[in-house]
């Protein structure tokens, strides 16, 4: 089994727990979700009314296809930005699977390795470089390579391995198992249930089940993230928030303001850092839309 993923890159990490931080990104092909509402009216239908009707694609998407954008464009950075719907839309659509690279392990290991400033996950200084899986849905059947990833020779010295997910994905017996036994680094679970705004229905996206599957893994960390951009997405955040907790989820709660743009992020950021403080959640910005924009490998 091969790895299919569309882009690794070193950045550093711009939202959530290790905000600041140096990081190799792996972003991973596929995902269970569409998000096809994003930075649409909030009178849009949900995606299960829109399938029925035949939609399968967010409306840019939709236009870049008819386009041919993805028949003629030649390279995967060279692939529009959209600014409505899933903004790692290349990841997740099957009409751009061929930009995305397909590799095993010792290849993909490689790759990840050239991009770290000496060829390590410790830098000269002693600070360790973060591994940070993400996608699409990092959790999908491409846990069933996780263990040999992390288990190449090559990776002995990752300290911190951080996996993004929308958190709808129970982990798979070996790998939870290899997690469980495993000392070496350490686990962070970002975890960014989509709330109404994405187009996602609650029932398939508020899954407090699987956060406790996650939360069973000794020693790992974790916290819920929720992307926000009205007073409707808030009260959301808290509705989930309490599912969450019933399910006996104690962990930091962080509220992300919306905004693929710097000019639609900045009008969202003093409201939800307001709301934060209210409420005992905690702030985190976008920092690489502030760094370089809405770019692939940021």
């Amino acid at each position: 089994m091969k790895l299919r993923y569309s882009e690794a890159f070193y950045s550093v990490q711009g939202e959530g727990r290790f905000v600041g931080v140096p990081s190799v990104f792996l972003r991973t092909f596929g995902c269970n979700f569409r998000c096809m509402n994003f930075g649409l009216d909030r009178n849009e239908p949900m995606r299960d009314e829109k399938q029925k009707n035949g939609v399968i694609h967010n409306q840019e998407v939709q236009k870049l296809i008819d386009d041919g954008v993805h028949i003629h464009t030649k390279e995967f950075n060279d692939l529009p930005i959209i600014h409505t719907g899933c903004d790692t839309y290349a990841s997740i659509y099957p009409e751009f699977k061929k930009y995305n690279m397909l590799k095993d392990v010792d290849e993909v290991v490689e790759h990840l390795m050239s991009l770290t400033p000496n060829g390590k996950w410790v830098q000269d200084n002693g600070q360790d470089i973060h591994l940070i899986m993400t996608g699409g849905e990092p959790l999908l059947a491409w846990q069933r390579l996780y263990v040999d990833l992390f288990e190449h020779p090559r990776m002995k010295d990752l300290k911190n391995v951080t996996f993004e997910t929308n958190t709808t994905q129970l982990l798979h017996g070996e790998f939870k198992d290899y997690l469980q036994n495993q000392d070496r680094f350490e686990v962070t679970w970002s975890c960014s249930p989509k709330l109404s705004v994405s187009g996602e229905p609650w029932d398939t996206a508020i899954k407090p089940e699987v956060a406790r599957d996650y939360a069973d893994v000794d020693g790992s960390n974790m916290y819920l993230k929720f992307v926000v951009g009205t007073r409707q997405d808030i009260e959301e955040a808290g509705r989930a928030v309490e599912e969450y907790q019933a399910a006996g989820i104690d962990c930091p709660v962080y509220l992300m303001p919306m905004g693929g743009r710097s000019e639609e992020y900045n009008l969202n950021v003093k409201e939800v850092a307001e709301v934060c403080m209210e409420k005992g959640w905690r702030f985190t910005p976008r920092l690489h839309i502030s760094l370089f924009g809405n770019a692939w490998g940021t």
